[in-house]
């Protein structure tokens, strides 16, 4: 359970960067026209301005690791049992959950439980970002082809002109870090409570949404022919 609440957390934060860069990004379309030349050559520019190589690098490595850390310490000063409620634990269940906080259980459990953390959200942001760096140039590429399509000639070369200026090189180099800024991830982490309040909630409306489809079937729900398949699939003996 413990666990599996790090892990919704740690995802929810590795998320951010991409929640950031899709805000108002409409479904792609069915069919992709072309590119005009003059205006994908100024989209280019624009595109590289906009993400400096090795962007990504600095934001998992500079400053994710900083942002898990301020997580895990709301984390840690959260009651078992709340944290028991957003994992899906019957309510009937709850009452008999310590009301220690997660912080105090794996002091004793695991004493080097927040060094240990602290670590791995760094390493893991760290080869995130080294990973993240390689799609890079693939991400201006199609940023460039999305800027020539929804600008004309005359705004590109605009922005352009706006992105060669000191403040506007300034704002190109910074736009992203800026989404990660204390001031603005003070904010984001200020939401973190009131997910986990709200996670119940939208769990059973999942549940709701959903409850007209049949049940997943269990291993003794198969068929003979279900269990061949799904032993071919995993590639291993019946007996295994």
């Amino acid at each position: 359970m413990i666990r599996s609440a790090i892990l919704a957390v740690t995802a929810f934060c590795m998320s951010m960067p991409a929640m950031v860069l899709a805000q108002g990004q409409p479904a792609m379309p069915a069919a992709e026209a072309p590119v005009d030349p003059a205006r994908l050559a100024i989209a280019s520019r624009l595109a590289e301005r906009l993400v400096p190589p090795g962007i990504y690098k600095k934001m998992m490595s500079g400053t994710m690791d900083g942002i898990m850390k301020g997580i895990m310490d709301q984390m840690g000063a959260m009651p078992v049992g709340q944290i028991a409620q957003i994992a899906g634990i019957e309510e009937s269940k709850l009452a008999d959950m310590p009301e220690a906080t997660l912080g105090e259980i794996m002091a004793i459990l695991d004493p080097a439980f927040r060094e240990r953390t602290d670590v791995s959200m760094k390493v893991m942001f760290a080869e995130m970002g080294d990973l993240m760096s390689t799609m890079e140039p693939d991400l201006r590429a199609g940023m460039s082809e999305a800027y020539a399509k929804r600008f004309s000639a005359a705004q590109l070369s605009e922005l352009d002109a706006f992105f060669a200026t000191p403040t506007g090189a300034q704002f190109a180099g910074e736009q992203m870090t800026l989404m990660m800024d204390p001031a603005v991830m003070k904010r984001m982490q200020a939401l973190m409570p009131k997910l986990m309040e709200a996670m119940p909630g939208m769990i059973a409306k999942v549940e709701a949404a959903s409850a007209h489809l049949p049940k997943p079937r269990k291993p003794e729900d198969l068929t003979p022919e279900q269990r061949k398949r799904l032993e071919a699939l995993f590639g291993k003996a019946k007996e295994q």
